[in-house]
């Protein structure tokens, strides 16, 4: 017959409260835990506890009773509080659903019960000595480790659905532009309506939230169509990207030298001088709301043509403008721009004039003191309508022509 071991109160105590009163010293924290950092990281995990809202507003309650805002240290993490104060602590919370709350906390081993022989909460002091019995926290100080990295890993995930939701969206967006293109050049073919069908219904998709193996589907199936729409029209789409190379080295040929060397200052760190003014035949990104934001009028080979260097730091295929944007994804990181300064340029910029900003600046990285905070300037002029990627990429035509 297996032994239950007993509290003072004649409760059972679990085996994982015992697996953490014999958890070894190496896995407790060497140095105090905010505990509200560590609520806040917990909550973020919740679902690898096994806890939910209401279990983690129990514990916020119990927290603050606590006097000081880090656990650890020399510091007894025992709060001693009745259970009417917890509840008047909760706006009101009934007992039953305290207490209901509480079990669970225990039973998830992020709180320990400490009995006294009464079963009162209350703290005796005896000269130096300080004894007190209620809810133990020092198991939460124990797992703190355990919490942050179980943290970390929900917003690693998080991060890859919100990449991969946004790959689809472009993807759905190049599916919807070579619809429109391919009927323009070869009329009444099914393929196009196919392309169009499934545009509508990838949008409507993704006004839900999907799991990742839901856009990983939806990837698979985009890639496949936007490959035979490519195959279908690459004779035709490749006499009419020789004529805007005509057309972009005629307009690289007559613009002027401010429009050529886009934003000197920017590029040594400092502060820019006002924009040069937009030129006619110069094209334009639309910038608009994320699902009616139109693809840049640049010509996406263009871009990867004055961009050599992308293809040191990415070895995959670049034929549409999802795939660009996954390419600056892939290399913002090793050019030290935040994720907060990207996620600002694609609000302001739109996915695709972003990515063409990004991989602009990886082929003039050399030049460039502070890739964060040029792309956060040019992020700015992008808000107030005061930038167009297009001279960027002439730039860089210019510079690989004069060599």
């Amino acid at each position: 017959m297996e032994y239950t071991p007993i509290s003072p109160f004649m409760r059972p105590i679990s085996h994982a409260h015992l697996r953490v009163i014999e958890r070894p010293e190496a896995s407790v924290p060497g140095k105090p835990v905010n505990k509200w950092e560590l609520l806040r990281e917990l909550s973020k995990a919740q679902a690898a506890f096994g806890v939910s809202e209401r279990d983690l507003t129990v514990l916020q309650g119990l927290l603050s009773f606590f006097p000081d805002d880090a656990l650890g240290g020399n510091t007894e993490m025992v709060v001693f509080p009745s259970n009417k104060a917890i509840c008047e602590r909760l706006n009101g919370m009934p007992c039953s659903t305290m207490r209901r709350h509480l079990a669970r906390l225990v039973e998830s081993s992020l709180l320990m019960r400490r009995d006294s022989p009464n079963g009162k909460r209350y703290v005796r002091k005896r000269g130096e000595d300080r004894v007190a019995f209620g809810f133990d926290l020092s198991p939460l100080y124990c797992r703190a480790e355990e919490i942050a990295r179980a943290a970390e890993a929900v917003r690693e995930a998080e991060d890859r659905v919100r990449r991969l939701r946004e790959v689809v969206s472009l993807m759905r967006r190049d599916l919807a532009a070579l619809a429109e293109f391919g009927e323009e050049i070869q009329p009444g073919l099914g393929l196009w309506d196919q392309l169009s069908d499934t545009a509508v219904l990838t949008a409507r998709a993704l006004r839900r939230k999907l799991s990742l193996a839901d856009l990983s589907a939806y990837r698979t199936e985009l890639e496949s169509l936007l490959d035979q729409a490519r195959n279908v029209i690459d004779g035709p789409d490749t006499e009419e990207m020789d004529t805007n190379d005509a057309h972009f080295e005629r307009h690289h040929h007559n613009s002027n030298k401010e429009s050529i060397d886009l934003e000197p200052a920017l590029e040594k760190g400092g502060a820019a001088a006002g924009a040069p003014e937009a030129d006619p035949c110069e094209p334009e990104a639309e910038v608009e709301e994320p699902d009616m934001r139109r693809v840049p009028k640049i010509p996406l080979h263009l871009v990867i043509a004055s961009c050599p260097s992308l293809k040191t730091f990415y070895q995959g295929d670049i034929r549409h403008w999802h795939q660009l944007f996954d390419a600056a994804c892939h290399v913002r990181p090793a050019m030290g721009i935040s994720v907060s300064a990207w996620e600002e340029a694609q609000r302001c910029m739109g996915p695709e004039q972003a990515s063409i900003v990004v991989v602009a600046m990886l082929e003039r990285f050399a030049d460039i003191r502070s890739p964060g905070g040029y792309l956060r300037a040019l992020t700015s002029k992008a808000a107030a309508g005061e930038f167009s990627c297009g001279p960027m990429v002439m730039a860089l035509i210019g510079r690989r022509s004069a060599a």
